[in-house]
């Protein structure tokens, strides 16, 4: 039996030799023996045609063979070709069903895990949606304050079981519900804490920055603990609606009080990660919330006050009795001198004020008589001791308002210790801070846990922790063959990961590399950003080319499965700086088991404000994290990384997998750092 061979390349043509032509004799004559030349002329002319014939019919045979074997070959020809066509489709079918099944595998393993960490999601999102129905009967007049409040316990204490109960009963009208809920009240305590956020920034919703992701990062760490968490937001018109489930208009209008009169106000509703999210939407001042950008305007200080009455009207309208109002940066800080000269009496006597200091850049420095707008008297509150600031005495200071009027002041700084932060980084307030002092308490950012773990990340091929490391190992092979990079055991891979808004320091980058080779040792770079809509400069794609290094890669386009492999399967991460609370690349880094390596010279051994340790531990001045970061990298440099990694493996081993050892998300240290302050304002 015959073999047929495919070709990956076309069949070249070949041309077969040409067939010679038959000669043509002249005709012979003889004379016969009679001497009749015409006789003798016939036969060998009859002789002469038979010749012809036999040649002519030889020549068609030849012609005919010769066309055959010319078809037989453009079929051979065509079939192969065909064939060749067919197989490389059938390879690029193949693979495209292959990156299919592997998209859709990994489709269902994120489906699997978000299902599992959102079982008691569900139930969060039920009862804060019960509880915005809750606000709906008190505005319409249809329970009291007080009967709202226990109803309020009453879902706090039987999350689970309500949550069934009203899942059934959802299609029913207010007076049905509440029938229902009046029915299954057993009149227990409540246990967690009842916190009510009124902020400017929410992920993602508004996702801005520090104070966006800390209000969700927060909230959702302290709702699966068991508290109550609420938020209210002014509604922007360029609100990201997409993951508000349920949102909604209450048919009913909420006054508040703004320069000399009673305005309306349009109450949105609705639920986000499970978090109630109530969204305020001025009627007469339309225009304060409906321009591009949440901050940067003339009238910056009308438009949040006016949402800041606006907010306690509503809270106090509905009957709400929080155990703690927690406000964030100037913005929303005039709530606290607003609660005490105004609201405390109105029902809300048992609620404290605890304020979120995400830095002090920004101040609020405004006029005295603006206070007068909100239905503050200028005159009681422009004094030292208040809201006059410190520098220019002939205007107030609005977040200065904010430390003086809370309970408790929590400072969010991953790094710097207390005395840090008020000696060098509180722009003139230092005075305040120190007479406040005992109120202040730091804590550090965190990272959601439900998308950054190794052990559990749907991503990666295998997972890991700090107890087991060998999945690691694994990425990192499965890393360097996605990427088509040499796969030595010995590689030391170093991620430079871009966060959004952000361009890498070509320079910077190019000092690390050409440092880095110096060493015998086989170093790889990944560069890649961390959004789709990250847009980086050029700086990567020139480096690969002047380097013109196969061992240094660029991905150009955001890749969600990669960046965790990246993560995963690095030695090394470069990172901008470990002073941006926004950046949470350093704290992947450490989840993952990669050392994180700072590029910005704040964050290295050069950085202009220095870290005294002797202040560590004492009086909260600093974080754990802090500690973590202070004591291992914050002076490493990738040169440092290289030699321990090479000549006390053991070593580097132990130091990273201590760090994994650290719970960075928002359920470790700053969960703790919050309940603590809420107890401890809770109790006064």
């Amino acid at each position: 039996m015959g073999t047929l061979f495919f070709f990956h390349s076309p069949i070249p043509h070949f041309s077969l030799p040409s067939m010679p032509k038959p000669i043509a004799l002249p005709p012979l004559s003889c004379l016969r023996n009679n001497g009749d030349v015409n006789s003798l002329h016939e036969q060998k002319s009859e002789g002469n045609k038979n010749v012809d014939m036999s040649q002519s019919m030889c020549d068609d045979d030849q012609n005919v063979k010769q066309d055959n074997i010319w078809q037989l070959f453009k079929e051979a020809q065509q079939n192969i070709l065909y064939l060749n066509k067919q197989r490389l489709g059938a390879i690029e079918k193949l693979d495209k069903t292959n990156r299919e099944k592997q998209s859709l595998l990994s489709k269902i393993k994120k489906l699997e895990a978000e299902k599992q960490a959102g079982a008691g999601k569900d139930n969060l999102s039920t009862c804060s949606e019960l509880l915005l129905r809750i606000d709906a009967m008190v505005l319409s007049s249809m329970i009291s304050a007080g009967e709202a409040s226990e109803l309020r316990s009453l879902v706090m204490n039987h999350k689970v079981s309500l949550a069934d109960v009203f899942n059934i009963i959802s299609h029913k009208k207010d007076p049905e519900l509440l029938g229902e809920l009046r029915r299954f009240s057993d009149g227990h305590k409540k246990n967690g804490f009842h916190i009510v956020h009124i902020c400017t920034e929410m992920t993602p919703l508004v996702p801005r920055g520090s104070v966006a992701s800390y209000v969700t990062g927060i909230s959702r760490a302290l709702q699966r603990k068991g508290h109550l968490v609420e938020v209210i937001l002014p509604k922007y018109a360029s609100l990201n609606l997409d993951e508000v489930q349920g949102l909604h208009e209450v048919n009913v209008e909420v006054t508040s009080y703004f320069n000399g009169q009673l305005h309306g106000n349009r109450i949105w509703t609705g639920v986000v990660f499970g978090i109630g999210v109530t969204l305020i939407e001025p009627k007469y001042y339309s225009s304060f919330f409906s321009h591009e950008m949440i901050y940067g305007y003339p009238d910056d200080f009308e438009r949040f006050s006016y949402f800041c009455r606006a907010s306690l009207d509503y809270i106090v309208k509905c009957g709400k009795q929080p155990d703690v109002l927690h406000l964030h940066n100037w913005e929303t800080a005039i709530v606290g001198p607003l609660f005490w000269d105004t609201f405390v009496k109105q029902g809300l006597e048992g609620t404290r004020i605890l304020f979120t200091c995400h830095g002090f850049n920004s101040q609020g420095i405004e006029q005295p008589d603006k206070l007068a707008l909100c239905g503050l008297d200028p005159l009681r509150l422009h004094r030292p001791d208040r809201l006059q600031d410190n520098t220019n005495t002939q205007l107030v200071n609005i977040l200065k308002g904010g430390v003086v009027y809370s309970n408790r002041v929590v400072i969010m700084s991953s790094i710097y210790p207390k005395h840090v932060i008020v000696h060098n980084l509180s722009h003139e307030l230092e005075p305040t801070l120190n007479v406040h002092r005992d109120k202040l308490v730091i804590a550090p950012y965190g990272l959601d846990k439900s998308t950054w773990d190794p052990s559990t990340d749907y991503f990666l091929p295998e997972n890991f922790n700090a107890e087991n490391m060998n999945g690691k190992a694994f990425c990192k092979a499965a890393l360097l063959q996605k990427l088509g990079l040499s796969e030595h055991s010995s590689t030391i891979l170093v991620g430079c990961i871009f966060s959004e808004g952000r361009d890498l320091d070509r320079k910077r980058v190019k000092e690390v590399i050409l440092n880095a080779k110096q060493y015998d040792v086989q170093l790889q770079f990944i560069f890649m950003g961390t959004s789709e809509r990250l847009i980086m400069n050029q700086a990567p794609e020139s480096l690969q080319t002047e380097f013109k290094d196969d061992n240094l890669k660029f991905v150009p386009t955001y890749d969600e499965a990669l960046l965790h492999l990246v993560f995963a399967g690095s030695d090394i991460i470069l990172c901008q700086s470990f002073l941006d609370p926004t950046d949470e690349i350093p704290l992947i880094a450490l989840r993952y088991g990669a050392a994180p390596i700072a590029l910005a010279p704040d964050a290295s051994s050069n950085r202009s404000i220095p870290f005294d340790r002797s202040f560590i531990n004492q009086d909260h001045e600093a974080t754990k994290y802090s500690e973590l970061i202070n004591s291992s990298f914050v002076n490493m440099s990738i040169s440092l990384a290289i030699d321990e990694i090479r000549t006390n493996p053991a070593m580097w081993k132990r130091k990273i997998m201590q760090a994994m050892a650290h719970d960075l998300s928002w359920d470790g240290e700053c969960y703790d750092v919050h309940v603590e302050a809420y107890s401890a304002i809770k109790n006064m």
